[in-house]
């Protein structure tokens, strides 16, 4: 009789325990919601900025500003290389280049036109020649392009520690 109830408790503990999920790794690409695919460090789509009120941000920022914040916006282009960077779609035809935190994590080389929620530093930045055409060569630019690069660039920045991609 002692083994039948050593049985029965195990059989209950088995059958409980078969459904339940593995936690998964913070930091590890995961899909959030279903319909999003997320990259980096786990956010959620709430209280993102549009891409025409990210616009309005930047254009207050001053050169040593910083601003924290989330903003949705459609994505220009992305490394080609190695998916370590991205452009998004701000208000007249401006974009915004993506970095990620810490060099931590990419996003598919093939999200062009997707949407996509960023979290992060918001800055602005002065690209030198030398990284504008770095940027061209990812981007798989011609060689004409790329030599047309001769002037130091204003430009917005953003680094961001977690991404949503809207599948």
């Amino acid at each position: 009789m002692k083994s039948f109830n050593i049985f029965l408790v195990v059989l209950v503990l088995l059958t409980g325990c078969k459904d339940q999920k593995k936690p998964s790794n913070p930091g590890e690409n995961q899909e959030v919601e279903r319909n999003y695919a997320s990259f980096g460090k786990a956010i959620d789509g709430e209280s993102a900025l549009g891409s025409d009120e990210m616009f309005g941000k930047y254009q207050s920022l001053l050169a040593t500003d910083t601003l924290n914040l989330k903003f949705e916006a459609t994505v220009n282009d992305v490394c080609k290389s190695k998916g370590c960077w991205m452009k998004l779609n701000l208000k007249n035809g401006e974009e915004v280049m993506v970095k990620f935190k810490d060099y931590g994590f990419f996003v598919p080389k093939d999200i062009e036109g997707k949407e996509v929620i960023v979290n992060g530093i918001a800055f602005l930045d002065y690209m030198s020649i030398e990284d504008q055409k770095h940027y061209a060569e990812d981007a798989g630019e011609s060689e004409e392009m790329i030599n047309q690069i001769t002037e130091i660039k204003k430009t917005y920045g953003f680094e961001a520690d977690g991404v949503l991609i809207k599948q």
